[in-house]
Parts: C-alpha cells; sequence; structure tokens
C-alpha cells in the first residue's frame, strides 16, 4: 500500500513518467542514427526487423537480471496463465508495436513520426474505456487528451496539410504501432492487478525480442555492419531504453488510471521533436513558434486530466 500511495502521488507519477516519456522521445533519433551505425538500408524491412529484435531481446535480459536482482528471486512465468498473459503482451507491446515502428520510422522523419504516435493518447482512452471497459470516460478527460492532441496537430500542419504527403508504410504504420501500444497499456494495467509488473516486462520483451530475431533472419534480414564501440553503445542504449521506461510505465500503470497516464504520453512527441532537431539536424522542421504553442496546449491537456478540479461541479 506504501508502494501505491507514493506511485499514485502527482509530484512523484508525473516525474517518473516524464523520464519515461524522454528515453522514449530519444529512441526516435536513435533508431535513425543505429540505422546510419549499422548500415541498415530504410527498404530493408527485414533488416529492421532482426535490428528491433536484438534490442528487445537484450532489454528482456536487463529487465529479468535487474528484477531478480532487488526482488532477491528469480522472476518468470509461474504457469501457464501467466505466459499466456505474457504472450498477448508481446505481441502487441513489443512484436506488432514495433515491427510497424521500425518499419514506419524508416519512411518519414524523426519529427513527424513523434509526431504522429501520441494518437495512442486517443486510443488509450477510447480502448480503456469503450473497448475493455476498466474506467470511465469523463467529460474532463476527453477534454484534457482533445486539448492536448490540438498540440500535436498544431505541431505537424503547415501551409501543405501534414507536413507533405502521407504513405501507409511510413506514416500509417506509425499510426497502427500507437494503437498496437494502447492495447498493450490497457492489458498490463489488467494483469498487473494479478502478475507482477516486473515479471511482466521483461520476459514479454524476451519473448517478442526472440520471435524477431528469427523471423527477420529468417526472412533475409541481416545486420551488415556495426561501427565497432559506437554500434555497441547504440544497441545497449536502446535496450535501456525499453527495459527502464516500460518497467516504470507499467508500474505507473498498476497504481494509476490508464487515461492519466496516457495523457501524460503526449510528451513523448515533445521530446522526440526536440532531440530529432537536434540529433537529426530537422531543425527547420522542429524548431518554430508553433512548437512552441503546441507544446503549451500540450501542457495544458495533461492538466486538464490530472486536476483535482471536476467539471461536474459546474452543473452542480
Amino acid at each position: 500500500m506504501e508502494n501505491q500511495s507514493k506511485l499514485s502521488k502527482l509530484y512523484i507519477c508525473i516525474p517518473l513518467a516524464l523520464i519515461c516519456c524522454f528515453l522514449w522521445g530519444s529512441a526516435f533519433p536513435s533508431i535513425k542514427v543505429g540505422y546510419v551505425v549499422f548500415h541498415i538500408d530504410g527498404d530493408d524491412s527485414y533488416s529492421q526487423i532482426l535490428f528491433a529484435g536484438i534490442r528487445f531481446f537484450l532489454a528482456g535480459i536487463m529487465v529479468i537480471l535487474t528484477g531478480s536482482f532487488l526482488q532477491k528471486r528469480v522472476l518468470y512465468p509461474k504457469n501457464r496463465v501467466e505466459i499466456g498473459r505474457t504472450a498477448l503482451l508481446s505481441l502487441f507491446q513489443t512484436i506488432l508495436q514495433y515491427t510497424l515502428f521500425y518499419i514506419g520510422l524508416a519512411h518519414t522523419s524523426g519529427v513527424k513520426s513523434s509526431i504522429l504516435i501520441a494518437v495512442n493518447v486517443f486510443f488509450s482512452i477510447i480502448v480503456s474505456t469503450l473497448v475493455f471497459r476498466i474506467e470511465r470516460l469523463t467529460v474532463q478527460k476527453a477534454i484534457g487528451a482533445v486539448v492536448g492532441f490540438v498540440g500535436i496537430v498544431v505541431i505537424n500542419f503547415s501551409a501543405d496539410g501534414f507536413g507533405g504527403g502521407f504513405s501507409f508504410n511510413g506514416e500509417g504504420f506509425m499510426i497502427l504501432s500507437s494503437l498496437a501500444y494502447s492495447v498493450s497499456g490497457v492489458l498490463i494495467k489488467k494483469y498487473s492487478e494479478k502478475s507482477d509488473t516486473v515479471m511482466l516486462s521483461g520476459w514479454q520483451f524476451l519473448f517478442g525480442g526472440a520471435f524477431m530475431i528469427l523471423f527477420g533472419f529468417a526472412a533475409g534480414g541481416r545486420i551488415p555492419q556495426a561501427d565497432g564501440v559506437k554500434g555497441i553503445l547504440m544497441i545497449l542504449y536502446l535496450a535501456f531504453i525499453s527495459a527502464a521506461a516500460y518497467t516504470v510505465w507499467g508500474m505507473l500503470l498498476k497504481y494509476n488510471s490508464v487515461s492519466k497516464i496516457s495523457v501524460i504520453g503526449l510528451m513523448n512527441p515533445v521530446f522526440g521533436v526536440i532531440l530529432s532537431a537536434v540529433f537529426l539536424g530537422e531543425a527547420e522542421e522542429a524548431l518554430s513558434l508553433k512548437n512552441l504553442c503546441a507544446l503549451v496546449l500540450v501542457c495544458l491537456g495533461i492538466v486538464v486530466v490530472n486536476s483535482k478540479f471536476s467539471l461536474q461541479k459546474i452543473k452542480s
């Protein structure tokens, strides 16, 4: 109960969620740079899947070893039910989400990918309230999500629309990746009530990573060449992003509503845009007055959803 009360406190919950968002935001430029470091062509989807699989397999090992050390016991699925939960979570959280993500990211910019992935906030609220019905859709949640998402629209809007074109294997895959992520968030919320969150996170990464490695390699994917130490550090950092961010995020989902945590996730594209501008040279696309307006709207959406002030009081 002590952990529950701490992780549900806004002054702890929000900073931890923002750290996760920063790590995820750094993944956009890191993966792009990783393609260069490992000499993976933008159209080589199977090598991209293989690259992703190696990342998540390593992330699974990190989570399992660290969690087992901290809890002083070996973390593993104890029965068929937990194996089934882990497998289903792995399907949505790792295999589907990141197969779509890695291929989509190869066919669009880091800035645009950072923005498009934010539609998971809409998906998360819809999935948790209307599909699984694990929480109630309120006017406050809806308004907060809409205000935040308007920021995402603003940050990507230009005279020719949303960045000049839409491709199914680029922008389309990023949106589908967001849908898979939203389903995985609800699943981990449900499963963490009866299973250890760290165990679920670690083993779903391990299962998903192993599947992606086997599939990518069998389909002809290869890692042509790695630039020595730089390549090793890059893949280890990407694995760390997943191991740290998803484990903490899963713990936050266990003790907070899906809607509240998901709306904080609107900061993902803000960090993604900034870091893509810095490390990918996409500053012209990313840094402008409209992006500052978008940041204000995103933050406002977070405040609305997490405010103790209820819109229902207006009616009474």
